[in-house]
């Protein structure tokens, strides 16, 4: 699998887990946003191309690349105003939503080591 077909299974992983816990805001990855596809696919490029990569790095690189695209803290997430919850440190994190770090980072690797 190339880094592009991994990242939408990591997309689709997530935004299953997202649903089972009442949030309806992802979309399929083929009507995912550039910018969504984009930081997917870079979360996986990370993943893939640093020893030991943990779900705190994946969250804190994501975090990191947000704010440089001028997204803050919001109570929910808005693209548009480009505010979301999650722009908090990994330790602030609520557990739910650290699962959605550790569900990415586990299928990148597993599907990255597939040959």
């Amino acid at each position: 699998m190339d880094n592009l077909q991994i990242a939408g299974a990591c997309h689709k992983a997530n935004r299953l887990y997202c649903e089972s816990i009442g949030d309806f805001s992802q979309p399929l990855w083929a009507y995912a946003p550039i910018w969504q596809r984009e930081s997917a696919i870079a979360g996986v490029e990370n993943c893939l191309n640093a020893d030991n990569w943990s779900p705190e790095q994946s969250h804190e690189s994501w975090l990191a690349q947000k704010e440089a695209d001028g997204w803050i803290y919001g109570e929910a997430k808005d693209p548009e105003r480009k505010e979301h919850p999650c722009m908090v440190p990994y330790d602030q994190l609520p557990a739910e939503q650290k699962v959605k770090d550790i569900i990415f980072v586990t299928i990148a690797r597993t599907l990255g080591a597939v040959e």
